[in-house]
């Protein structure tokens, strides 16, 4: 049904992803000249020491990803009759978003060797959002086997 504790944990997951579209995932202050460069799931910037933006490059396949983890979330709610499928679903939810937190990572590792940063940068909420979402999705199939579980007891007994 909707209303079990596996609905709640596959809600949250939409929310955090919610969050990830909005919120900065990274930023890095350039060591030479103080520039700062943001992350978000949109957009790269690097903006000046005095505030303008220098440069900007679309990211829209981070967001794009974000957003369909989330659709797959919401989805996988109202798969609750099949719960075969709804574990496949958040299977496969879980394998797009260690590709999120790939892309992320492989997409700051880069600015930080053009930039010669000696730190990795500060990973925002948004970054972290990713984190809750991908512990949520792994509780969320935790009860879910549960209750295969419970079911399968159930028809024994019978």
């Amino acid at each position: 049904m909707i209303q079990r504790l596996q609905s709640i944990f596959l809600f949250l997951v939409a929310v955090v992803m919610g969050l990830t579209l909005g919120l900065d995932l990274w930023t890095q202050i350039a060591p030479d000249s103080g520039e700062k460069w943001k992350l978000n799931a949109l957009f790269m910037q690097q903006i000046s020491s005095t505030g303008e933006v220098i440069q900007s490059s679309s990211n829209w396949y981070i967001a794009a990803l974000a957003a369909f983890v989330g659709l797959m979330a919401i989805i996988s709610i109202f798969q609750y009759r099949n719960r075969g499928r709804q574990m496949m679903i958040n299977m496969v939810n879980s394998l797009l978003m260690v590709g999120l937190v790939a892309i992320v990572l492989w997409t700051t590792s880069g600015v930080n060797k053009e930039i010669g940063a000696a730190d990795n940068g500060a990973y925002q909420i948004g970054f972290w959002a990713i984190l809750v979402a991908m512990v949520c999705n792994m509780l969320a199939n935790r009860f879910i086997r549960k209750d295969e579980a419970l079911i399968k007891s159930v028809d024994r007994i019978r």
